[in-house]
């Protein structure tokens, strides 16, 4: 089936109508007005430290296995993911896949670090070492990582309002240009972030991933299911139309069409690309263990068994939502088309929605379209606003009790004081995240993402991994690791195509975050994580053996019959 212009016409037109927009913010205002009422009821529930970061530690592995599932099923996976399906084909699911098999490895460390820590992964760290350089070095990474995958989300936020106030290039809102329009809906949406976080912490946060897991998979599934009666439920049939009305043919089911691309006549740049694809496989797999959110999120269980169960149920929720991102993304590519799609946004940020809106006319008429559309998009929205809470939550946690707490107040803070520290975080955090996000807010948010992703597993797993299992490492080490890998990260980024440098062959407009003409790319990868991550390892080992601090033997056994047992952990 070829994509339906009428379909794809009336995927943007209807977002611009009255009763649309009426019907959209009524679904906002209800969410937004649950949320705020669970966040105040938290507030008025929160009475010290291990209330506003673990919420008292009293969830159950259903409940904290579906806000983790709410937790990492973010504004990426949902918009970015379906996005880059969509444009490019089996080579977008890819993104899917990764995600997915991380969770092996996460099954492993997380657990490990539940049991031995208390509210942060610099608990774990600097369980055997000296606290203040490695709890110092743990909240720098923690806040550096948080801030790129923020940028995720607020960009996909952007894009997701951009679609439903029917804001484009050239045209005007309320007086605003379509740029200015974007930026202030990131910055609202940044507005009700922190307001979440200052007020509701964990207990608040950890209720509002929940509700959001359940309506982002009860969104998923309906919009699924929609997908595969059109095609009679017949897989091949959706995935011959998607390939059909891709422009690309057989290729668009095919790997090469976006990673690992041939390039004729340059065998250099056609191992650089198989290279890069190595690269991000490598980012997504290893960095999930090392996301601080993702971490944060076991401490607010009373023991093993039921952050065991937590993982067991966000294992079967994730692998769920991943799989049906395959309907999504192809059901975009076969039922609106990709004109629709990068005409609303260049990155396919905005795949989903319109595919919302596409099926919905095509099931019940235009009131079909626009109820699925505003249903899909306040889904969309309460993604955003859950994950990036809990993202803002983990950076002001570990800058109150990691670095004030115990680095400024020498681990003897009145818990008033570092809770307030806390608040006040989040505050900063939010603000630099939504300033971040204005400038990067054209870049594809499944891509930022990857970075990092990138830089958690080159900064944190090395620390993490060998904290847990090497009996000699040291401070020296646990700081090398992090800032090395942290350091290679972002300086490689900074220097590769993403950046600066990349020009799309066929428009000729840069692809970079820098405009055309400025190219100072000298790392030829998109994706650091091949180079970064064995760099991080590497520092954390050399810094081991240059460091003249003896390991602590005793303290390792202890470490080891906590992590392993969770006897003797907070």
């Amino acid at each position: 089936m070829a994509p339906v212009t009428a379909v794809a016409t009336g995927t943007v037109a209807a977002a611009e109508t009255g009763g649309g927009r009426a019907l959209t913010f009524v679904l906002f205002l209800v969410f937004i007005g649950i949320t705020l009422g669970i966040t105040f009821w938290a507030r008025a529930n929160t009475r010290g430290a291990v209330d506003y970061y673990a919420g008292g530690r009293s969830f159950s592995g259903p409940q904290n296995g579906t806000a983790l599932a709410g937790d990492y099923m973010s504004a990426a996976s949902f918009l970015g993911i379906a996005g880059i399906i969509a444009l490019s084909g089996y080579d977008g699911f890819l993104y899917s896949i990764g995600f997915l098999v991380a969770w092996l490895l996460t099954l492993l460390l997380v657990e490990l670090m539940r049991n031995a820590g208390r509210f942060t992964m610099a608990d774990v760290l600097s369980y055997r070492m000296r606290q203040p350089p490695v709890r110092t070095a743990a909240a720098v990474s923690t806040v550096t990582v948080s801030v790129f995958y923020l940028l995720a989300q607020m960009v996909g936020a952007g894009a997701l309002v951009s679609l439903l106030l029917g804001i484009h290039e050239g045209e005007t809102f309320l007086g605003m240009d379509a740029g200015t329009a974007r930026t202030l809906s990131i910055v609202a949406v940044g507005a009700l972030m922190i307001v979440y976080v200052m007020f509701g912490g964990m207990k608040g946060t950890t209720w509002v991933q929940i509700v959001k897991a359940v309506l982002l998979m009860f969104g998923a599934t309906v919009l699924t299911l929609l997908v595969l009666a059109k095609f009679d439920f017949n897989p091949s049939a959706l995935l011959g139309s998607a390939a059909d009305s891709s422009g690309k043919g057989q290729a668009f089911l095919q790997p090469g069409l976006k990673y690992g691309k041939e390039v004729a006549d340059d065998p250099w740049q056609t191992v650089i690309n198989k290279l890069d694809f190595i690269s991000l496989a490598l980012a997504l797999i290893l960095g999930t263990a090392g996301l601080p959110h993702i971490v944060t999120r076991f401490f607010t269980v009373p023991d093993a068994r039921t952050a065991r169960t937590s993982v067991n149920w966000a294992i079967g929720l994730v692998g769920a939502f991943y799989l049906m991102t395959l309907a999504l993304g192809f059901g975009a590519a076969a039922l609106v088309g990709r004109a629709a799609i990068v005409a609303q946004d260049p990155a396919g940020n905005t795949a989903a929605p319109q595919l919302a809106q596409a099926v919905g006319e095509m099931a019940a008429g235009p009131i079909g379209g626009e109820i699925m559309l505003a249903f899909i998009a306040a889904v969309a929205f309460a993604t955003i606003l859950a994950v990036v809470s809990g993202l803002v939550l983990a950076s002001s946690t570990s800058l109150a009790h990691d670095y004030f707490g115990h680095v400024l107040m020498f681990g003897r803070p009145r818990e008033s004081q570092e809770v307030a520290v806390a608040r006040f975080s989040a505050l900063l955090i939010g603000t630099l995240a939504v300033v971040l996000a204005v400038i990067a807010k054209n870049l594809n948010v499944a891509f930022l993402v990857a970075l990092a992703f990138a830089m958690a597993a080159a900064a944190n797993l090395p620390a993490i991994t060998l904290s847990l299992f090497w009996k000699r490492f040291n401070t020296r080490g646990v700081v090398a690791g992090i800032y090395g890998g942290l350091l290679s990260s972002l300086v490689l980024v900074f220097f590769s195509p993403v950046v600066s440098g990349k020009v799309d062959p066929v428009t000729g407009q840069s692809l970079s975050l820098f405009p055309l003409g400025v190219d100072f790319h000298l790392f030829p990868m998109e994706n650091p994580g091949l180079v970064s991550i064995p760099f991080g390892f590497l520092c954390a080992v050399v810094g081991t053996f240059l460091g003249r601090e003896k390991a602590d033997e005793q303290r390792y056994d202890e470490l080891s019959v906590r992590s392993l047992t969770g006897a003797g952990s907070a």
